[in-house]
């Protein structure tokens, strides 16, 4: 109970994500406009949580999404089976031309002075048509599970979608298991499904059933209507922002146990400063502070909470779980595309203050 947390020590599945699988196409820093060959990564906000715990942590993971039967969905269930996450699927037919399909994330990696840019291609996405009935949540949680997880990106998708969330959030809760919500606030997202007042009014019904919360200041502020403080941060490393905006969250969600987040301060395309906040029970925990040599920043937040849920299942006290999150996500920006290819290991020994040495 040092979380103020129920976790349950056992169960089939350590954590389950409901989302979206996308595809990532990677030009490197070259621009999009100049762009000749692409490499392809397989993601999605919730989904990267489940295969980072699975492939570098360990722990038995499970994935709820849409399938599509067409080339690229057998590209996209590989690396899905490649991570280790046990798969439930709905199915879809593509019809060879329209879809449905899976989305398309364009991102460059930017380099130096120049930022990275994202894009999309979420026209007849197949996970915008999911909603409520269409997984059955017992036979899901038949064995057990132990933490259920999803996040604002696909909330963002369709009227329906964050409806699924609240179902199998409700339905988790039934099973026993703790709930977490990313929120994970994207604008371009929002802006063609209603806007920042249906983000809001969306949220909010979806975080009365979450125990744990991953948000940065503007995430508070955008996703859930939280106002700032008046006072100015000294710097994007300083967590006092973050955690004077913490009692708003509680007086309106009192049921949450911990709020937390990375801090970065990007001072160059590949060159950021890098720490992480967590409110936990009511006690304030922060992480080290470091500088990233920055490779793909792409999935960074992804890999701090995927880090951090694995130190609170595993037992860790807090002010170590912060830093198995903290280290992970900084280990994650030193690899191309949005999931680990880190060990656990090399996550310990990051977190107790491990360098780049050589390892011979």
């Amino acid at each position: 109970m040092k979380y103020g947390l129920n976790i349950r020590k056992e169960g089939a599945l350590d954590l389950v994500s409901l989302g979206a699988l996308v595809h990532r196409l990677d030009p490197g820093i070259v621009p999009f406009r100049k762009a000749t060959a692409c490499q392809i990564h397989v993601s999605g906000g919730e989904f990267n949580v489940a295969a980072n715990l699975a492939d570098c942590f360990r722990l038995q993971t499970g994935i709820v999404t849409a399938m599509i039967d067409y080339p690229l969905g057998d590209l996209v269930a590989e690396r899905v089976r490649a991570m280790g996450v046990r798969p439930f699927y709905k199915r879809f037919e593509h019809n060879g031309v329209t879809g449905p399909s899976i989305a398309a994330v364009y991102s460059d990696r930017g380099q130096g002075i120049r930022a990275p840019v994202v894009f999309y291609n979420r026209c007849n996405e197949a996970a915008a048509q999911l909603k409520p009935g269409d997984f059955d949540w017992n036979a899901v949680f038949a064995n057990g599970v132990r933490w259920f997880h999803s996040g604002g990106i696909f909330a963002a998708l369709s009227e329906t979608t964050a409806e699924g969330i609240i179902e199998g959030m409700q339905a988790a809760k039934a099973a026993g298991a703790v709930v977490s919500f990313d929120l994970n606030y994207r604008p371009k997202l929002w802006k063609i499904s209603g806007g920042l007042d249906r983000a809001q009014a969306v949220i909010r019904r979806i975080v009365e059933n979450v125990d744990i919360l991953v948000g940065n200041e503007e995430d508070l502020q955008q996703g859930l209507g939280i106002s700032g403080p008046a006072v100015a941060a000294k710097s994007k490393l300083d967590p006092s922002i973050f955690f004077a905006m913490i009692d708003q969250v509680v007086e309106r969600h009192p049921q949450i146990k911990i709020v937390a987040t990375t801090l970065r301060e990007v001072r160059s395309t590949n060159k950021h400063g890098w720490s992480a906040v967590a409110w936990v029970n009511g006690q304030n925990h922060v992480a080290p502070s470091c500088e990233l040599d920055v490779l793909d920043r792409v999935g960074g937040g992804d890999g701090f909470a995927s880090g951090f849920f694995y130190g609170i299942l595993t037992g860790e006290p807090p002010e170590e779980a912060i830093k198995l999150g903290w280290a992970h996500g900084a280990l994650l920006t030193t690899f191309p595309g949005d999931t680990t290819m880190a060990t656990v290991e090399q996550v310990r020994a990051f977190a107790k203050g491990g360098s780049a040495r050589i390892q011979r």
